[in-house]
């Protein structure tokens, strides 16, 4: 598989204009931003859908986030399928089977618990086409042309994330929650037009199967389970991995507990909405910044201190602020999101050639699994000590990772992993001390 996009190695900053030049990325980039505005309306109205059925608050909650925890079974279980199988025919089956799910749940009035587990097993295939798109881009771009393509992937998934909610709002009043679902449903099914019509039929792979060379007669269950197990074995990926996990599951899960905080101080209705916004606005304005200005090997130098800008604000959350500073701290914690902009390369080249479909499945399963987790313990603890001060508490709580991210390396290392033998772009092993 040639990638058209040219090389870019060392320090060589990309631009937007050369990563969107890459037709490939361009179509994978554009349908997975439509996906994520359908992802968020259809979870939004799944829930409301759910409350209006059964006027539970712990269910309606349950339909949030029963597409979340799943995706990590689903990665450990079924991410080798990533690797094996044909990348069209799997991004395209990917969406296609969320627009049967929406659309089973627009058109059919079923139980609660058999609307559940609809979305719960589409969830646990999730991952695998994720990782196929994510292994795509990452064979169209190189160098710091994959690292700005990542960053607008995140540009647009907050920009996708406020859509979807805005239009989940406005589509629910004008037609109700079912034709929402549908509408969703239609979403879904052009990003599997588009993919099966403009994506060339593509092999899944130079090698195939998943870390280790699995054969092909084991089984996609345990090639999936044997090759996250020499991923994570790794100490590098395994490092990588945590720290593009933990930051995210804690901020995540402090954002869940906004609506609380602005009830507690008794903020204006309708408050919590914009404090809920200023976290993917900063996410925004932090990517463009650190994607455009800075050069690759300064991202990878600031992963510590974006990191602690992310936490550090959150603390303040422990003076119970109003509705300005509040506003002011999230957007700040949102900039230091772009830490992730200098992972990006020592994570790609961490991997192993023929597993970076699974590996980026794992990445993400884990991480929407770990926000998950992270809201629910953050709401437990916010019963015992409030919610001004869980959401300082998971501040603080990332401010110790970037502290144990700077354990990793002497402060004077350009890049934040451990010492590695070998350094190539494209290095499909490396020995690491």
């Amino acid at each position: 598989m040639t990638p058209t996009a040219e090389p870019a190695q060392g320090d060589h900053r990309a631009t937007y204009r050369e990563v969107l030049a890459e037709p490939r990325f361009r179509l994978l980039f554009a349908t997975r931003a439509v996906a994520i505005t359908a992802d968020i309306l259809r979870i939004t109205t799944f829930s409301v859908l759910v409350f209006s059925a059964t006027g539970s608050a712990s269910l309606s909650a349950a339909a949030f986030g029963i597409g979340f925890i799943p995706q990590l079974f689903g990665s450990l279980l079924l991410g080798s399928l990533a690797d094996q199988l044909p990348p069209r025919a799997l991004i395209t089956g990917g969406y296609a089977l969320t627009c049967a799910a929406a659309l089973l749940l627009a058109l059919v009035r079923m139980p609660v618990a058999a609307s559940l587990s609809v979305v719960a097993l589409v969830s646990l295939a999730t991952p695998v086409f994720h990782g196929a798109s994510s292994r795509l881009v990452a064979e169209s771009l190189k160098g710091d042309a994959y690292v700005l393509g990542r960053s607008l992937n995140n540009i647009a998934g907050a920009g996708a994330q406020l859509l979807g909610l805005a239009l989940g709002g406005a589509t629910v009043a004008a037609l109700g929650p079912r034709r929402a679902l549908a509408a969703s449903a239609v979403l879904y099914l052009g990003c599997a037009l588009a993919i099966r019509i403009r994506l060339p039929r593509l092999q899944p792979g130079e090698s195939g199967g998943t870390p280790g060379s699995a054969g092909s007669d084991s089984g996609a269950v345990r090639a999936s389970l044997r090759g996250a197990g020499l991923l994570l074995r790794r100490r590098t990926v395994r490092r990588l991995m945590l720290a593009q996990w933990l930051p995210v599951a804690f901020v995540a899960g402090s954002q869940g507990l906004l609506v609380a905080y602005s009830g507690e101080r008794h903020f204006a209705p309708g408050w919590y909405a914009v404090l809920m916004g200023c976290l993917p606005v900063g996410m925004l304005v932090g990517d463009l910044l650190v994607g455009r200005l800075l050069r690759p090997p300064t991202r990878e130098r600031l992963v510590v201190p974006l990191i602690a800008l992310t936490g550090l604000p959150l603390v303040g959350f422990a003076a119970q602020p109003g509705v300005g500073v509040s506003s002011c701290l999230l957007l700040l914690s949102g900039l230091g999101y772009a830490y992730q902009l200098g992972l990006q390369r020592p994570f790609l080249n961490a991997l192993p050639q023929d597993g970076r479909g699974q590996a980026f499945s794992l990445l993400g399963a884990g991480s929407i699994t770990l926000q998950g987790v992270g809201a629910v313990c953050l709401g437990a603890v916010a019963a015992a000590i409030g919610t001004g001060g869980a959401i300082a508490l998971a501040g603080g709580v990332v401010a110790l990772t970037a502290g144990w991210i700077l354990t990793w390396h002497p402060p004077a290392s350009p890049v934040p992993v451990p010492n590695c033998s070998t350094g190539s772009e494209n290095s499909t092993e490396q020995h690491c001390v």
